[in-house]
């Protein structure tokens, strides 16, 4: 298996998800990778017991929009002239999108944080970085937030 040379990173835009990045651009730095960070966001309408809340046509715009910002903001944050970095934005369903997005891009390598969520937590929040770990066609790596000092 040969280094990688097109790293995707996907982004919530958490602390996990920034210490993934900065690894994400060391490694580049030291193999001459290229590197994308792309976030995904999902709007759906918010479920309730006996119905759904449904945003005003606005909403979607301004989580685009937002999205886009917080993007654009996290890459020029971490800017470096011997890295190649492009951004992508996807819509849908982020633990899908990473793996479309790997794909359409050729990534050798996706690069996860991971929030170390456990029992119920990970439960009702799910774990996207398990789900692209377990399913996965190439190397991925997750880079997991530092514990917490009791």
């Amino acid at each position: 298996m040969s280094a990688p040379k097109t790293i995707l990173v996907a982004t919530d835009f958490s602390d996990p998800a920034d210490r993934a990045l900065d690894y994400a651009l060391e490694l580049a730095e030291k193999l001459g990778a290229s590197v994308t960070v792309m976030h995904a966001y999902d709007i759906r309408p918010l479920d309730f017991l006996d119905g759904a809340l449904v945003a005003s046509a606005d909403v979607p715009g301004q989580i685009v929009k937002a999205a886009r910002a917080g993007l654009e903001a996290t890459v020029a944050q971490r800017a470096r002239a011997t890295v190649q970095v492009s951004t992508l934005l996807r819509a849908g369903e982020p633990r899908d999108q990473i793996h479309a997005a790997a794909d359409e891009i050729g990534a050798d390598l996706i690069v996860l944080g991971t929030h170390g969520h456990r029992g119920i937590s990970r439960v009702l929040l799910g774990s996207v970085a398990e789900y692209v770990v377990r399913t996965a066609t190439r190397p991925v790596l997750t880079v997991h937030a530092p514990r917490a000092h009791a």
